[in-house]
């Protein structure tokens, strides 16, 4: 091994710091973007960052690796936002967040990659500016103090506190809070999914919400029952008993992992993903207020058949 020139720290603290807070930023940059895909890519250009902060003769050690981290990955988030933006002004249908699979584990000890990504959330997130979903992603979700994220958005705290507040307000206002407990959400989600793939009209109605919708993110590759959000429980019903009746009999396969935030159905033929299936609850628990389907094969890519 090279021993490292006087005046460098060593490779292997650098490294150590950045892979120890790798799963906050991670968790913080998909929030931001909602796609795995554009996340570790910007974690990659965070790490390019950081390894070239420490090169060069008389490099020191950063003080607070923690802030300094997370500031490089807001500002390369932001700057990546703006690419997407673009790019989703030609998405063919409804665009839905990218399914992130957590480990059972993950998500039932309260790791920060499970922290707050549930999907009708970060749906809801996809309607503010670029700037309040930072402020309301850092504050709301990991709990950086507004002076913390003036810092890191080169903002004053006023400014940081406006924009706290507008994102608030509009989260709330669409998204009002309550989460089930886990358990409840994974049995709903489990009847849903067993009468939706089985055919049977009686259960989804009696599952479904009467207000509920269902969003379809085929993204003009995948199976999509509608490019608009589908509304009305005697329609979702509708859409489903017809995807059921479509299928050959033992043609798919169900599965249950968490995928973010939620409990989710993840549908395959054989080894092949065809859909991951997330459902919101209505606030009794019981009743599904909404549907989310993501079928685009793009972003199914990193989905593989759990083993029994």
């Amino acid at each position: 091994m090279t021993p490292t020139p006087p005046g460098y720290p060593a490779e292997d603290t650098v490294t150590e710091q950045f892979l120890g807070h790798r799963e906050l930023l991670f968790s913080v940059v998909y929030n931001m973007l909602g796609s795995v895909t554009d996340t570790e890519d910007t974690l990659q250009e965070v790490w390019l960052a950081w390894a070239a902060r420490h090169r060069g003769p008389g490099a020191e050690p950063v003080d607070n690796a923690r802030a300094y981290l997370t500031r490089v990955a807001v500002n390369q988030a932001l700057a990546r936002r703006a690419h997407l933006s673009r790019r989703r002004e030609t998405y063919v249908g409804s665009w839905l967040p990218e399914p992130l699979l957590v480990a059972r584990d993950d998500a039932s000890d309260g790791a920060e990659r499970a922290e707050a990504l549930s999907m009708a959330v970060l749906v809801v997130l996809e309607t503010l500016s670029p700037l309040e979903r930072a402020v309301f992603v850092l504050h709301e979700v990991f709990g950086f103090a507004h002076p913390e994220i003036a810092r890191i958005l080169d903002r004053s705290p006023t400014a940081v506190r406006q924009l706290a507040t507008r994102a608030r307000r509009h989260v709330q206002a669409r998204r009002p809070r309550h989460r089930p407990p886990r358990d409840q959400h994974a049995r709903v989600t489990e009847r849903f999914a067993e009468a939706a793939l089985g055919g049977d009209l009686r259960a989804l109605l009696e599952v479904l919400a009467p207000d509920v919708t269902l969003w379809t993110d085929g993204g003009g590759k995948g199976p999509a029952v509608s490019l608009r959000p589908v509304h009305g429980r005697d329609r979702v019903a509708a859409v489903f008993t017809a995807v059921a009746r479509a299928l050959p009999p033992g043609s798919v396969d169900i599965r249950y992992r968490p995928v973010a935030g939620d409990p989710s159905a993840l549908v395959f033929s054989g080894e092949s993903p065809l859909a991951v299936v997330v459902v919101d609850l209505a606030p009794d628990g019981e009743h599904i207020a909404g549907v989310f389907s993501v079928t685009n094969p793009d972003k199914l890519a990193g989905i593989h058949a759990p083993r029994p």
